[in-house]
């Protein structure tokens, strides 16, 4: 979020700029509250802090995802989208059998749920359901009894089952209980998670897939919608923006081929391992020795989408990869993902994406980091 913060704020003139480190504004709103700010950006906005704000006629802008105080804007994550990205990857590795385990008492977790059950629903799956009561903070205590509470969960379900859970902690928390009962990850549980903590995700073992949500975009989103607010410009007295996520972080976790049609496995394997080479469906078709007409009902039937369409897939997920993780110039990217022209990878990718590759690579690149080069 800091990072979209200072992207508009180099691009629109400098501010001037003090960063609550000791969160001290979210106990005692009078202590930041006694200078003349112009306006305030909050991760931990308290009803003590919105209510300062609100009688003092400060503006404030939101990032929490909690219930929206009274004359307070927001900016939080499309959690709803969140979930259905979460069920198209785990629907894309072929898996049949879906949970869901979060927590009853949070809105964005329910809201994630929702999302993630409606996009199986469509797909003609269902989804068995785990909440418990979040006590809003991790102990050892706590951590340790929801290990026994999902062991015992986890045993009941059928194999393999892909679960997502409503965040990073709480997959965490599923993987640790998979380890106690010796269940293979990702062969016989796959596990999912949401927000894409790197550091954690990557420290799991195995390490852990995850939706990732996009609070560089939250953080420029916020930083517009305050200068909006500073300038006097029309604009609603509170608004509630949703962004969407960024895309689905794949790691060992959920990295399987659930898909009990051969065929169709060893189709999704060698279009994973070349769909950056250029291929193209006749030469999978070779690989597998079926008919046109056979492998499109069939990829239509396990992964709802064409053949054509998966490697179209596989490309676009590379493309963000090496614009996230590198600073290869465009040319060559299309070189290194099939394409012969990079104008043309750009309007695809633009088209499922959303953004222009510089846009992306702006929005996931680390203020102050510079990538390293991938060696030609």
């Amino acid at each position: 979020m800091l990072r979209g913060i200072a992207e508009y704020e180099r691009e629109h003139g400098a501010w001037l700029v003090f960063l609550d480190d000791m969160a001290q504004a979210e106990t005692d709103p009078e202590w930041l509250l006694g200078h003349s700010w112009d306006g305030v950006i909050s991760r931990h906005t308290s009803p003590m802090l919105a209510q300062a704000c609100v009688e003092r006629g400060i503006p404030l802008v939101d990032l929490n995802d909690s219930p929206a105080f009274a004359g307070v804007s927001k900016i939080r994550p499309a959690n709803a989208s969140i979930g259905r990205l979460g069920a198209d990857h785990l629907l894309s590795a072929g898996f049949r059998s879906f949970a869901f385990s979060g927590f009853r008492n949070e809105g964005w977790a329910r809201e994630r749920r929702a999302g993630f059950t409606e996009a199986l629903a469509q797909a003609g799956q269902s989804c068995v359901v785990h909440e418990v009561e979040y006590p809003g903070g991790l102990s050892p205590d706590w951590d340790q009894r929801q290990q026994a509470v999902l062991a015992e969960w986890l045993s009941q379900l059928s194999k393999p089952t892909a679960v997502m859970a409503c965040n990073d902690l709480r997959a965490l928390q599923v993987l640790a209980a998979a380890n106690s009962l010796s269940l293979r990850v990702p062969e016989e549980i796959a596990v999912l998670g949401a927000n894409n903590d790197s550091v954690r995700c990557e420290l799991a073992n195995p390490s852990l897939s995850s939706v990732a949500t996009n609070p560089a975009q939250a953080g420029r989103q916020a930083a517009e919608l305050l200068a909006q607010f500073m300038a006097g410009h029309r604009v609603p007295a509170a608004v509630d923006i949703r962004i969407e996520p960024a895309g689905v972080v794949g790691r060992c976790s959920t990295d399987a081929i659930a898909i009990a049609d051969k065929g169709v496995a060893a189709a999704i394997v060698y279009i994973r391992a070349h769909a950056c080479d250029g291929i193209n469906v006749d030469q999978v078709l070779r690989h597998v020795a079926m008919s046109r007409a056979q492998i499109e009902k069939k990829f239509r039937k396990y992964l709802g989408r064409s053949p054509q369409k998966e490697i179209r897939r596989v490309q676009i997920h590379r493309i963000g990869q090496l614009l996230a993780e590198t600073d290869l110039p465009l040319k060559r990217i299309a070189e290194m993902v099939g394409f012969d022209y990079m104008e043309y990878m750009s309007t695809v990718f633009k088209g499922a994406t959303g953004y222009a590759p510089g846009a992306y690579r702006r929005l996931h690149r680390p203020i102050g980091v510079r990538p390293a080069r991938t060696a030609a």
